[in-house]
């Protein structure tokens, strides 16, 4: 799979991948409160479903996430169900949140 480039586009509040062809891949996002990040929303455009994108723009935004020392809710279901399928991101859900 391609390493598409990653970024944080604190303008818009959405972590975004930059596909080959334009498009972009992205994660929606708000921060609550108590300063964690609420991951609300994941879209792939349909030409690239299937082929690990959403699973790559999870884990960037988990680790960029993680690298700013801040907790995360996932809110959005891809998302949800990717830190239940990488146990190793369990430790990154606010404490309130986890359900797993």
């Amino acid at each position: 799979m391609k390493d598409y480039r990653f970024s944080n586009n604190t303008a818009k509040r959405r972590y975004e991948l930059d596909l080959e062809d334009g498009q972009i891949a992205m994660i929606e996002y708000y921060l609550a409160p108590g300063g964690e990040v609420a991951l609300t929303h994941t879209e792939v455009p349909y030409d690239h479903a299937g082929q690990g994108v959403g699973s790559q723009i999870a884990f960037k935004a988990l680790t960029d996430i993680r690298e700013q020392g801040s907790k995360v809710i996932p809110q959005c279901g891809f998302v949800a169900s990717y830190i239940r399928r990488h146990p190793e991101w369990q430790e990154l859900v606010a404490v309130r949140e986890r359900t797993y």
